[in-house]
């Protein structure tokens, strides 16, 4: 009887510190002035539920509280703005007192040199920096061909097998912009460097809790490893004194740049571009090839865009920079499938001061989640906005309207934008043309080198 009589003691008083820590977080952050919402648990916040639900958490905090609401999420208080008017003027307001409120753990994985972290004459100097990677003449004379042969050669090693296309895109999109980076390297690099990268990515929306087998030491450990692999490939390169190579490594390191990187830059600098290019390519080229085999129309439209090109070409003859701005319906596909399936949600501002924004003051030090989810399916934009409809894209410019924010908006308007629209137009150019394969877990093509010459 006394031992139940004490560990019901126990079970009550832990179940009233939670209680009373519980009530405390969430009176801490209901003063009078802030937008409505509620904060979750302590420390954990309201992570989990986001996490997991997903838009389903948004849908269902916005039917409670409006468009304007805050929360706790990834360890820091967040304001949720799902105002498609509201985040346009957020998002042009870097030098009003917002900068970019990238979480904990995205910040110490991506390097507090990456170019989302960094702002004002930082921020100009890096996406000087990456704009000169990434400028028309470079994505016409090295990043196309370096495409055009990694699908090629890339797709040969597939030959005869039927591919998982979810895990296959992943893999294809790092080791392809991994090759852009160090080209001469990537084949010895690539399969050793991927599994790091993959812990890398996980961790970059993990709560930062720095204990054993949890996400976020998995990703602390590999990225010091791609730190060190790095730093060794920088060394290499400048060891040999010369600069023939024909990638974003070699101009980087080019004597005549005139955006001059410390080797601290360099790096985190490659690892947003792996970053970035992989997580949306990856995703889009996926679900741009599941839409195409669900929708035969505009699978056949495509095919039909693609041979008219090849027809003009010989067999071995790669795309050119003329071909991708032919290919106005592939776009057309790209854009309708970056906006149905909502390739990225939304992006994260800091308040640098109190601000007062919509009606109510936000401290110094909290995150705003500009969320752009909400705008891709707006009936007054998009008619039948949950059809996959490729031809709503063409000749009406839709992709120029004020509330297209696919690529960010502002000053931080993605700046590998045509990089990633190249991977994806060779890469959908040759994917599509392999038939479906019907399997019980996912979306599968039977590879065939029959079929590899198309573009």
């Amino acid at each position: 009887m006394v031992s139940f009589l004490f560990i019901l003691s126990i079970f009550w008083g832990l179940t009233s510190f939670i209680t009373i820590a519980f009530l405390r977080w969430n009176v801490k952050y209901n003063r009078k002035g802030l937008p409505p919402g509620t904060m979750g648990w302590p420390v954990y916040g309201e992570t989990i539920e986001f996490l997991k639900q997903g838009p389903v958490f948004m849908t269902n905090k916005r039917l409670r509280y409006g468009s304007f609401f805050k929360s706790n999420l990834l360890g820091s208080p967040t304001i949720i703005s799902i105002d498609p008017e509201l985040n346009r003027y957020i998002l042009v307001s870097e030098a009003k007192g917002l900068i970019p409120g990238y979480p904990q753990s995205m910040l110490e994985m991506l390097g507090k040199f990456n170019i989302a972290a960094v702002h004002g004459s930082a921020h100009k100097h890096l996406r000087g920096a990456l704009l000169a990677l990434v400028n028309p003449t470079v994505i016409k004379d090295q990043i196309l061909p370096n495409i055009d042969s990694f699908m090629r050669s890339h797709l040969d090693k597939w030959d005869g097998k039927i591919v998982d296309i979810q895990q296959k895109t992943k893999e294809m999109a790092f080791l392809s912009f991994l090759s852009k980076i160090a080209n001469e390297e990537a084949s010895l690099l690539g399969y050793k460097f991927m599994p790091e990268f993959f812990k890398l990515v996980l961790g970059t929306l993990s709560l930062p809790i720095n204990l054993p087998n949890t996400n976020y030491r998995r990703a602390f450990q590999a990225r010091r490893n791609i730190t060190c692999w790095l730093r060794k490939l920088l060394e290499e390169r400048k060891a040999s004194h010369e600069n023939k190579h024909h990638d974003m490594l070699g101009l980087l390191l080019d004597s005549d740049s005139n955006f001059k990187l410390r080797d601290e830059e360099m790096i985190d600098l490659i690892i947003t571009i792996l970053y970035s290019g992989f997580e949306t390519v990856s995703t889009t080229s996926m679900m741009a090839i599941k839409y195409l085999q669900d929708h035969p129309k505009a699978l056949a439209e495509l095919k039909r865009e693609h041979k008219a090109i090849r027809d003009r070409k010989n067999p071995e003859d790669p795309i050119d920079y003329n071909d991708y701005k032919s290919m106005s319906f592939t776009q057309a596909v790209i854009y309708e499938t970056s906006r149905l399936a909502t390739i990225v949600n939304g992006v994260l501002r800091k308040t640098t001061k109190d601000m007062e924004i919509n009606g109510y003051m936000i401290p110094k030090g909290w995150r705003i989640y500009v969320y752009t989810r909400e705008v891709n399916y707006d009936p007054s934009l998009y008619p039948d906005p949950y059809t996959f409809n490729p031809w709503r894209w063409l000749g009406n410019g839709l992709e120029k309207h004020q509330n297209f924010l696919i690529f960010g908006g502002g000053t931080r308007h993605c700046p590998g934008k045509e990089v990633g629209m190249v991977e994806i137009l060779v890469g959908e150019g040759k994917l599509v043309h392999f038939p479906r394969v019907e399997a019980p877990n996912g979306l599968h093509i039977r590879i065939s080198a029959a079929s590899v010459d198309v573009p």
